[in-house]
């Protein structure tokens, strides 16, 4: 199969792969890693791309699966988050109101959960439609959807101070 010139051009795409990949990895040094990875896949099978479809949104499931496949190989997922914790404290010093502020909110974002945090980035970020996500994400639509209600809630509770512990709940018992 040869492609036509320009085709498969993924220099226009890699801004893009990278935020999308910083949103999955948590932290640049693995997102850059999670987007070499996934450029050496996507050229290695650039045969399996479809003449007319969407290089963008190939692109983007390729970078996703191999994020996937980094999660199942990873021995410690600890030792991500702790570093990922550090990284982001050394990136925004404290030394104004919205830069502690951006902290807050970047922090609240990479604590969702993985489904909702990808769900939301691909819509919300990069501005995609809920039926391109889904695709990417190889998931229903209305699926994809109740992701992002769900992230954005957990977002707006945060907003609001009314963020509870997810994992507290009431069961059985007086409810005075």
């Amino acid at each position: 199969m040869e492609l036509k010139k320009g085709a498969f051009d993924v220099i226009g795409q890699l801004a893009a792969l990278r935020r999308y990949a910083r949103s999955l990895a948590r932290n640049s040094p693995d997102a850059e890693d999670l987007v070499h990875d996934a450029l050496v896949r996507a050229y290695e099978r650039r045969s399996t791309f479809r003449s007319g479809a969407s290089l963008r949104n190939w692109l983007f499931a390729i970078v996703r699966n191999t994020h996937i496949d980094h999660v199942r190989s990873a021995t410690s997922r600890g030792q991500r988050d702790d570093q990922t914790a550090q990284e982001a404290a050394s990136i925004y010093p404290a030394h104004q109101e919205h830069s502690v502020r951006l902290s807050q909110i970047r922090e609240a974002f990479t604590q969702l959960p993985e489904e909702q945090r990808e769900a939301l980035h691909l819509v919300a970020v990069e501005d995609l439609t809920y039926q391109e996500a889904a695709d990417i994400l190889d998931i229903p639509v209305g699926t994809l959807m109740s992701r992002v209600s769900r992230a954005r809630a957990s977002l707006r509770d945060f907003e609001n101070g009314t963020k509870k512990p997810s994992h507290l709940r009431l069961v059985g018992g007086d409810h005075d």
